[in-house]
């Protein structure tokens, strides 16, 4: 019996004039789809077209999908369903001959003499200039064109009859040339070529505006395959500017098939690309190595390295593509976690490192004398870090908390163990106004456990927490160069217990006489250079990281897969909700009024000023301006400063110590302020252009106030957000818990830009996506393995997978 498809097609063009909201259908289409696909399946001759139609209709979970994303897959279902009937596939089958289709399996072609990391000049046709553009790209080599992967593929496979073409759909057809020729169109004095093509149910007309030259490249009665979207004009059906490709003995590479479509910069073009990337795929993918371990490969039923680099860039099929991809990237997660954990395994294994008795009734007194308690959270990861340090191998741990969540007091303790034993501890932070804060904090939180002897605007002492007092001080670039030299030697004479400061510890003339632990907070503002300068400095001490990014699981275990993970999941009792609005232009001067009322009532504000990615300069122009125009004629009666990434430090702690202090009442900066500003009476935040923002950042903005008693606002502006955009704004709306957020920004931004992933020491990621967690956790699980077994990587098995660590991590000293 055929398969009626015609009650999915109404619930399609249902769902498309509803917006793609899930509601053509009640209990949603997954559903739907569901019990309608399990009969459908089974009227299905083609093991083939089974398979798509699985992948497709059955296995996609529709309610996951974004607005975009659904969009396509109706698409895709639209175009596919003619199709399944039995007729259809046979015209389909008739329309190419079988000698002139796509091989089933893509086939390496002779293998190229010239060695892989070549450069791309020895490929024919590729000039010096060309190469110049490329390398805009990132792309040098041969290797580096195998690895410049599409970032997307068109599926224009499955071919329809001239009769089936549906309007505003992507479609593929193969036909044959009637007549081609050039014609001025709609007025204009330039030449395009307009053609005639038809199979056996009929012809289209096709146009290719602007290109004359398409005239004389069609011959009469030959065959083309056409792929694009047909449009309609004055009542018939056309191709506007489709792909296009003369059927011959050979492989199609730009139509009739999965065709692959690369980010290409100015001067680069699409069938200039795919056409070099067939000729390089096809001479030099041979001479890739595989470097995966023979059993892992079969284990995980990975394919050959060579097969899943042609059939990323030029697929049999969706499932080729999709196995292409799992091996690809697995191979950069792998290769990544191998890192990675070598790196811990050498900050734990090369030399000893420092067991730390926990001094239980230091710890007692310090815990009682809080004006607070601990959250079960904060008591889990206190216990996290002191089995941590308790241990002779050194800890490497990643703190996780949101602003508010109490890390500070976590840190304190764990510096506070360390100098009852001791040794001194370090916390490094990314501006002065951080570093001032956590200078501030600890001495509070050391005056009420004990009993301060002294202090100064840069050194204090307390008693009463061991026999000797513990010296805390605060070493940044805005203490006078006597000062600095001063603390500098008291630091390596051991006088000093706790030093709190910026990057000016891990400068070469800071040198401690016993550094016990190392706190850095803001881990993402630091590479990982830094952070082991910074532990260089001690004979091996335990090291903290901390940040109140929220990072998904995923991510921080790719980013700081060689520390160990802690989370403050959970806010003290009490903390204020920060009521949150997105607003429409029209709506900008009621909050300015808002702004003003609120500092009439003593109240500090921050505005944002949209992020401009064209250059700093460019940014602190547009903010000065801002600033200038808010001053001028907006709030002409109150005090504003301004903020810029292009002042010099002592002018941006100039400002910012004036803010805090109350003797400015608005705050305008770019977004500088993301991370080290805790001013208390700052109760209103305004974001402009907030959807150029991702939710993370703005997450991070919103964090900027909250911090006092008083109730606490935040405002989105949007002056014409696109779809993700005002998804992002909506989300934000609604949602306070940054964890959450997070997660929902990775699947809107992806990992490169979560935040700056080029400081923390990685490789580039070219296929894996961080939300792979299922590929990650193999991967991971499988290095873990592999460590375990041949730590030193020293079998002969595991010498190509050496040769491979060495290239990808090149400043990771030998491998074995």
């Amino acid at each position: 019996m055929p398969l009626d498809t015609t009650p999915l097609l109404k619930i399609l063009e249902l769902e498309q004039k509803k917006g793609y909201t899930d509601t053509a259908v009640f209990g949603g289409l997954d559903r739907f789809l569901k019990n309608w696909g399990e009969a459908a399946a089974a009227s299905i001759p083609s093991r083939k077209t089974l398979s798509r139609f699985r992948n497709l209709l059955v296995k996609t979970n529709y309610a996951k999908l974004t607005p975009l994303e659904r969009q396509e897959w109706v698409d895709k279902v639209r175009v596919f369903l003619p199709t399944l009937t039995a007729k259809n596939t046979e015209k389909l089958e008739k329309a190419i001959p079988a000698a002139k289709k796509a091989p089933s399996k893509t086939t390496v072609k002779a293998v190229s003499t010239q060695p892989i990391d070549a450069s791309i000049t020895v490929v024919k046709g590729v000039s010096g200039k060309l190469a110049e553009k490329f390398a805009k790209l990132g792309v040098r080599t041969i290797r580096d064109l195998l690895y410049f992967f599409p970032n997307r593929h068109i599926d224009y496979s499955q071919r329809q009859l001239i009769s089936q073409l549906q309007e505003g759909l992507e479609q593929t057809i193969v036909a044959i040339v009637w007549e081609a020729r050039e014609k001025k169109l709609g007025g204009s004095s330039r030449l395009s070529t307009e053609a005639t093509v038809g199979d056996e149910t009929g012809n289209i007309g096709i146009v290719w505006f602007n290109n004359p030259w398409m005239a004389k490249t069609l011959k009469t009665n030959s065959q083309v395959a056409i792929s694009g979207r047909v449009k309609s004009f004055r009542g018939r059906l056309v191709f506007e500017n489709p792909e296009w490709e003369i059927i011959e003995d050979q492989e199609l590479i730009h139509a009739g098939r999965l065709v692959p479509q690369y980010h290409l910069t100015e001067g680069l073009h699409p069938r200039q690309v795919r056409k070099l990337m067939k000729t390089v795929v096809d001479q030099w993918a041979g001479q890739l190595e595989g470097f995966l371990p023979s059993d892992l490969k079969r284990r995980n039923n990975l394919l050959p390295l060579t097969e899943a680099i042609n059939q990323a860039h030029f697929p049999d099929d969706t499932d080729s593509k999709d196995k292409a991809r799992v091996r690809l990237a697995f191979d950069e997660l792998f290769l990544l976690q191998l890192g990675v954990l070598r790196r811990k395994r050498n900050w734990q294994a090369s030399q000893p490192g420092n067991a730390l008795n926990i001094d239980k009734s230091l710890l007692g007194v310090f815990i009682k004398s809080l004006p607070f308690e601990l959250t079960p959270a904060q008591q889990r990861v206190v216990r996290e870090i002191l089995a941590d340090i308790a241990k002779p191998q050194a800890m490497s741990r990643l703190l996780q908390g949101e602003v508010g969540s109490g890390k500070t007091v976590v840190a304190t303790i764990a510096l506070l163990i360390a100098v009852a034993n001791g040794f001194q501890g370090a916390l490094m932070a990314p501006t002065e106004i951080l570093a001032e804060q956590h200078f501030n904090t600890l001495s509070t939180l050391l005056e009420k456990a004990g009993k301060m002897q002294s202090s100064d605007s840069y050194i204090r002492s307390y008693t009463g927490l061991r026999q000797l007092p513990v010296t805390v001080a605060l070493l940044t670039g805005a203490l006078t160069l006597k000062k600095k030299q001063l603390l500098q030697e008291w630091v390596r004479n051991g006088d000093i217990d706790m030093v709190i400061g910026t990057h000016a510890l891990i400068q070469e003339d800071v040198t401690f006489k016993k550094l016990g632990l190392a706190v850095v907070d803001e881990q993402h503002r630091f590479g990982v250079e830094q952070r082991s300068v910074l532990r260089q400095k001690g004979f091996n001490p335990h090291v903290l990281v901390m940040t109140a990014t929220p990072i998904p699981r995923t991510l921080a275990l790719t980013l700081y897969g060689d520390l160990d993970l802690s989370v403050i999941d959970q806010l003290p009792p009490g903390r204020q909700e920060i009521k949150t609005r997105w607003l429409k232009p029209e709506q900008r001067n009621s909050a300015y009024r808002f702004i003003a009322k609120q500092v009439a009532e003593g109240r500090q504000a921050f505005i944002i000023c949209p992020l401009i990615e064209e250059s700093d300069a460019v940014q602190a122009k547009a903010a000065t301006e801002e600033y200038e125009h808010l001053s001028r004629d907006v709030f002409p009666d109150l005090k504003l400063g301004l903020l810029h990434g292009r002042m010099s430090n002592d002018n941006k702690n100039s400002i910012m110590h004036s803010f805090n202090r109350g003797e400015l009442q608005i705050l305008v900066a770019t977004p500088v302020i993301e991370v080290g500003i805790d001013v208390p009476n700052a109760s209103v935040m305004l974001v402009e252009s907030a959807d150029r923002f991702g939710l993370s950042q703005l997450h991070q903005f919103r964090g900027r106030v909250g911090r006092g008693q008083a109730q606490s606002y935040c405002m989105f502006l949007a002056e014409d957000p696109s779809e993700i955009g005002r998804l992002r704004l909506d989300i934000i709306e609604k949602t306070q818990n940054g964890f959450v957020l997070a997660e929902e920004d990775l699947k809107l931004r992806g990992p490169g830009e979560f935040f700056g992933t080029r400081q923390s020491g990685i490789p580039d990621l070219k296929m894996a996506k961080i939300s792979d967690v299922g590929i990650l956790e193999l991967a991971r699980r499988e290095a873990t393995n592999l460590f375990s077994n041949d730590p030193t990587l020293a079998r002969a098995e595991h010498a190509l997978l050496v040769k491979e660590l060495t290239r990808v991590w090149p400043k990771a000293g030998e491998w074995s």
